[in-house]
């Protein structure tokens, strides 16, 4: 199920479009990447621990800002076109 619980300044949106695109950048970069490079799989890893935790504390400060309704098994989720943000959870 879907439910909107509700939006952020385009300046917020930017932010956490700006770690998203980074994280999938990197996800990416990972799959081709092999340990033989030691230097760059280590900066590829710092890298991705960096952004991934960047990218949930914006989650976790925009939630508690907002006051975003949550769920046990749900998980947000954000439109970057209109800034709305969704809960997302599974059907019962």
């Amino acid at each position: 199920m879907k439910k909107l619980v509700g939006q952020v300044t385009p300046e917020e949106k930017n932010e956490i479009q700006t770690l998203f695109e980074r994280r999938n950048g990197l996800n990416e970069l990972a799959k081709i990447l092999t340990v033989d490079n030691s230097d760059l799989y280590e900066k590829l890893v710092r890298d991705l621990g960096e952004t991934g935790t960047k990218f949930q504390s914006w989650w976790d400060s925009m939630s508690k800002k907002y006051r975003w309704e949550s769920a046990a098994n749900g998980n947000w989720e954000i439109n970057f076109e209109t800034c709305e943000i969704f809960l997302i959870t599974p059907e019962s």
